[in-house]
């Protein structure tokens, strides 16, 4: 099994990501053949043409974006080679060009966690949004989702500003510090992910201000760092992003070898981390 994934290991999501990937390889039997893309999709290109070349028999791709890979992806169709897509889609033609795409609603939680800010803040706040990078629909949902809730249904909700911060720690410090600059009336922060909302916290801390108090957070992933804050009274809420999909893309690869209908999309399980339920549940955190 070729696994070409998409960013560095360092990232909590990837690492735990890839874990699953190779505990649910080897439970199987197979040999997991692991590339890196770095965050960069000319290499994801030639990291998958390479496992082609190497002859691996089932390609799992964790996509760097959600456009560009279609070389890669006609390249496994040319050699016969079931590719199963996790995390984030791609715009490339479905039962053609990949078996299945395995993941999270992100329209959903982007609406769990508008939700979940609401409760804290008594649906009463002036809100900061921390975009995630451009190009992939992970973004998109997130934003549409947590967007589109907070319309609908908290009208005393407002957001005073939007701004990329590119799923990072240190631009989400910095983006953070800027805007509690130019908006010293925001109160909460909605975050593509705990890093990004991870840095927010630094930000507000730095500003005098007490995150989680005096501004709230919210974010989506389930790392541990995020759910310890909120165990500390820094944080807020998140909501959780699976990236165990290990067992889940080998039950998927199972039914399309047995000659099974397959679903075009299969969404996989996300918890939430609150106030009530941190502590007991960090040990779940990845």
């Amino acid at each position: 099994m070729g696994f070409s994934q998409s960013e560095p290991d360092s990232a909590a999501f990837r690492a735990a990501e890839t874990k699953s990937i190779k505990d649910a390889a080897k439970a199987a039997g197979a040999t997991a053949v692991v590339t890196n893309a770095n965050s960069e999709l000319p290499k994801q290109i030639s990291d998958i043409q390479e496992l082609i070349n190497q002859k691996v028999d089932i390609l799992v791709v964790a996509p760097v974006n959600s456009d560009g890979l279609t070389p890669a992806l006609e390249a496994a169709h040319k050699a016969k080679i079931p590719v199963v897509t996790i995390d984030r889609k791609v715009t490339d033609t479905f039962c053609k060009d990949y078996v299945s795409f395995l993941g999270s609603d992100f329209k959903v939680q982007g609406q769990r966690a508008a939700d979940a800010l609401a409760k804290q803040t008594n649906s009463k706040a002036n809100v900061a949004v921390l975009l995630g990078p451009s190009g992939n629909n992970v973004t998109d949902g997130r934003r549409d989702g947590f967007v589109n809730q907070v319309k609908a249904k908290y009208p005393n909700i407002k957001i005073v500003a939007q701004q990329t911060a590119n799923a990072s720690r240190d631009e989400g410090q910095k983006v953070t510090a800027q805007l509690l600059q130019t908006h010293p009336e925001i109160n909460a922060a909605y975050a593509f992910n705990d890093e990004s909302g991870l840095g927010a916290m630094a930000a507000i801390q730095e500003a005098g201000k007490k995150p989680g108090t005096d501004v709230k957070i919210v974010s989506i992933d389930g790392t541990r760092n995020a759910v310890q804050a909120i165990v500390d009274g820094k944080y807020n809420g998140v909501i959780e992003s699976n990236p165990r999909f290990g067992d889940l893309v080998f039950e998927t690869l199972k039914q399309f070898y047995d000659g099974k209908p397959i679903a075009e999309n299969i969404i996989i399980k996300d918890g939430e981390y609150t106030p009530e339920n941190a502590k007991s549940t960090l040990g779940q955190a990845f």
